[in-house]
Parts: structure tokens; C-alpha cells; sequence
């Protein structure tokens, strides 16, 4: 039989350069068996992450992703380095409001404003 211990063993984590960028990222066990790479020392509130980004912190170490709508409003998070990766874009996190910005940028080409006229046809306000 094993040595029986005291407090409960964590899974090793190892911190790596990220290839894109150089910078460093943890590389973290998930309840799957699999590995993912965490932006380290990060952990902002899970109800201001998308839910299918939200990485939380079990107590052997491991990391599962949290889909719990809404979180609870003090529980904190992990996410993933590619969404903190300044050499790597941004993925689409909502794409209906990318949809939105889109058609918005859209209207805005075809709604231009025209130009204020010159200043000697604007009326005097004396």
C-alpha cells in the first residue's frame, strides 16, 4: 500500500514560452485527461468570461471548462493564453454582436453625414 498523505497530492503544472509570442503560459491537466495552456497569473470573475472560455480551478489542480450561466458572482476563473496572445487574433467571442459592429460600420458608410457648411453661411448668433 501507498504512503498515506496528509494533504492531497496536486497535479504538476509546468509553465512554457508560448510560441507565438515568447510570453510565458501554464500548462495546466483538465478533467478530460488533456492539457491547455492558461494565461498565468490571471483570474477574473467567470460572469465577465464567455462561458465556453471560463477555466476553473479544482482541488487536485485540474481545470474544467465552467458553462454555469449565470456564475456565481464572487467565483473566479482561468482563460486560455490564445485570448491573451498579442501575436495571435482574437476569436470571435460573440458573434452577434461581430454581426452587429459589421452592419453598424456598414450603415455608417452609407449614412455619412454631410459636411457643415462653411463658416460664412452659418447664422450669426449675437
Amino acid at each position: 500500500m501507498g504512503a498515506l498523505e496528509k494533504a492531497p497530492r496536486r497535479l504538476g503544472r509546468e509553465q512554457s514560452r508560448c510560441p507565438h509570442c515568447g510570453l510565458p503560459q501554464d500548462r495546466v491537466a483538465t478533467l478530460e485527461h488533456d492539457w491547455v495552456m492558461l494565461e498565468p497569473d490571471m483570474a477574473p470573475l467567470a460572469h465577465a468570461v464567455p462561458a465556453e472560455h471560463r477555466w476553473i480551478e479544482l482541488s487536485d489542480g485540474r481545470v474544467t471548462v465552467y458553462g454555469v450561466c449565470p456564475p456565481d458572482q464572487f467565483q473566479r476563473c482561468r482563460i486560455e493564453h490564445r485570448l491573451a496572445c498579442p501575436a495571435q487574433p482574437l476569436p470571435d467571442l460573440w458573434p452577434w454582436l461581430t454581426a452587429l459592429r459589421e452592419e453598424n460600420a456598414r450603415q455608417a458608410e452609407r449614412d455619412e453625414p454631410e459636411p457643415p457648411p462653411p463658416p460664412e453661411q452659418w447664422p450669426h448668433a449675437g
